[in-house]
């Protein structure tokens, strides 16, 4: 697969000014560019790195895409929705990225509104890496994250931790391979030590971390590919770090991008012992990959399922979404059929344009599937109900006049039956 274009993580200088003027102009830029309130610069300067050029073989990390300004959020209450409540199963545990910053934190109760109440469980915000004192968890950053996942028992805190600060300045694989051999060594565990002690401080102790995500490509100072060895002793390093400060109950997400990217994930993975969760980021990419390709490239969807399942973990996607195929209803509609199959124990799409559906108006077919799928879901989970008898007569097909039918797919665990929506509900409900 051609190399991953880059998502801003609030690692740019420019994306870490004043806090407040950041929550309010940065949706569309991605990921980490809210670093809260009462974040302060250390004085400090970065580890100095060493002078020789990268390798030639070294692929250069594309620039990052252009921002795109975000639309309004496309409103609806449940009495203006024309779909009905879903029958008897469980809802799984999902979230969207909504913005790093307190922001992301007061969205996921508008999305439960569009939702039509169906309750978001999963936070799931990233931490900056542009200096160390960020990756610790700086004051005032965690703070609304541990307020909102404290609020109910059933909530779920997913955190996306930068292994190395200057994580995307672009530092060629001779210095990352310097940084990797100085982090097996030690150099960095204190830090660590920091966020694991700032974490259960803040009575957050069973946040879900997600060291070092998408190390398998090229973008971040992260990565795995210029010393695998090195990378996976630094991983189990961090992991032995974190467990070892007293009241954690942290679960660890070896999460790598689909695919192969610049090297296999596999060759990246740090052991059993010290991996709770194997994650994936699968975007619908490259441009006119189909999503059965998706499923079966290597290392792509089912290798992940049949990784995790040969080494008994459970699965997560912590990131996905839209992509380089536009707005990509059946991409959209195998996914949550995917998801529906393989239950992984949490998902979060990530929600900003290109990729999202609830921000990004650009995806009106994408928007109505996901909202379809997940509306109106307060059950409690209980038993699974017996299939109904067979029919006696055969069924009508094809959607009753003035109804496009989205199609059930696997969606039964979603909502118990196949889906009719008026032709023109979604310009009555924008």
């Amino acid at each position: 697969m051609a190399p991953r274009q880059r998502r801003t993580r609030s690692t740019r200088p420019a994306a870490v000014l004043a806090a407040a003027v950041v929550a309010s102009v940065t949706l569309a830029a991605g990921p980490g560019l809210d670093t809260g309130p009462g974040t302060a610069r250390a004085a400090v300067p970065p580890t100095p790195l060493p002078t020789t050029p990268a390798a030639p073989s070294s692929p250069p990390v594309p620039p990052a895409p252009a921002p795109v300004t975000p639309p309004v959020p496309l409103p609806a209450t449940p009495a203006q929705s024309p779909v009905p409540p879903a029958s008897g199963r469980a809802v799984p545990d999902f979230g969207m990225f909504l913005d790093s910053g307190p922001r992301g934190v007061a969205r996921m109760a508008e999305v439960s509104q569009w939702l039509g109440g169906t309750e978001v469980k999963v936070a799931h915000t990233y931490l900056p890496g542009d200096r160390w004192q960020d990756i610790e968890g700086a004051p005032g950053f965690l703070d609304p994250w541990a307020r909102w996942r404290r609020e109910k028992a059933d909530r779920t805190l997913v955190l996306n931790v930068p292994m190395q600060e200057r994580n995307e300045e672009g530092l060629s694989d001779v210095q990352v391979r310097w940084l990797l051999r100085q982090a097996a060594d030690g150099a960095f565990d204190h830090h660590f030590r920091a966020l694991a002690e700032r974490l259960v401080e803040l009575k957050v102790p069973d946040t879900v971390i997600v060291p070092g995500w998408e190390m398998n490509g090229t973008t971040y100072t992260h990565r795995c590919g210029p010393d695998p060895a090195a990378w996976k002793t630094y991983w189990n390093r961090i992991v032995t770090t974190m467990r070892s400060v007293p009241g954690q109950r942290f679960r660890f997400d070896f999460t790598p991008s689909r695919g192969r990217d610049a090297v296999p994930w596999t060759e990246c993975y740090p052991g059993d012992a010290t991996v709770d969760i194997i994650g994936m980021d699968a975007y619908d990419q490259p441009s006119g990959l189909s999503f059965d390709d998706q499923v079966a490239e290597p290392y792509g969807l089912q290798q992940h399922v049949d990784f995790a399942k040969a080494h008994g973990k459970p699965l997560s996607y912590p990131e996905w979404g839209l992509f380089q195929n536009g707005d990509d209803a059946e991409y959209m509609r195998r996914m949550l059929d995917w998801i529906d199959e393989h239950k992984p124990l949490y998902n979060t799409l990530t929600d900003y344009c290109p990729h999202g559906v609830w921000q990004c108006a650009a995806n009106p077919r994408s928007s109505r599937i996901y909202r379809a799928a997940l509306y109106g879901r307060t059950e409690q989970p209980g038993p699974v109900p017996p299939p109904p008898p067979a029919p006696t007569s055969a069924p009508t097909t094809g959607p009753p006049a003035g109804c496009s039918s989205l199609g059930p797919g696997n969606w039964g665990y979603w909502l118990g039956g196949n889906l009719c929506l008026p032709f023109d509900w979604w310009s009555r409900n924008r």
